[in-house]
């Protein structure tokens, strides 16, 4: 079971649910009383797998829009910027960080890429990027320069998981840092890593 299948659903996840389902009657792919009993299974729900057993026989292009090509991220002088909750993950993050915050969250976000790249710039003591990334995701930082007040924190587990999302990271830090945490989904018992 992944990790997706075990977190608890929202209303938010039910009514995705829900779209899928009207969307299928609309296509003739579903009967009206189909509808009615998976709309059923689907609001008595608790968990995403669950809820993604309901709608696994039909086309998901309805669960998830599509993502941009790129995704850019800029605090500009003293502002914070969060990309978090339910949203699709592009192939390429670009990620600018001037006196602020850039809070990135991957937990509840759909990834349909196996790697990914993420370029950040910070130029600014008071900027930070916090990035945090499911526990078996592998984020490779190596390739990021900074300068003499940049720095980068990430302590991936090792090894990888053979199924891990690989983030490869590029970019400069003159100064501010760049913070990468791994979380596991809620409800599970094993202490985490600072």
């Amino acid at each position: 079971m992944t990790d997706r299948a075990r977190l608890r659903a929202g209303d938010s996840d039910r009514d995705r649910v829900a779209q899928i389902l009207r969307n299928a009657v609309g296509e003739g792919r579903i009967s009206t009383d189909e509808l009615g009993e998976r709309l059923d299974r689907a609001y008595a729900a608790r968990t995403c797998g669950e809820l993604d057993g309901i709608v696994a026989d039909l086309p998901s292009t309805d669960a998830h829009p599509p993502a941009p090509d790129v995704l850019r991220l800029s605090t500009g002088w003293a502002r914070s910027v969060k990309q978090v909750g339910h949203w699709v993950v592009p192939p390429r993050i670009e990620v600018e960080c001037g006196w602020g915050t850039v809070r990135i969250n991957f937990m509840r976000a759909h990834c349909p890429h196996r790697e990914i790249s993420m370029d950040v710039r910070c130029d600014s003591l008071f900027g930070d990027i916090w990035v945090v990334v499911p526990w078996t995701w592998w984020v490779r930082s190596d390739e990021v320069t900074t300068g003499r007040s940049g720095h980068v924190h990430n302590r991936p587990r090792t090894p990888p998981a053979h199924d891990a999302v690989v983030m490869r990271m590029t970019g400069h830090l003159r100064s501010g840092d760049v913070w990468i945490r791994y979380r596991r989904p809620p409800g599970t018992n094993v202490t985490l890593r600072a």
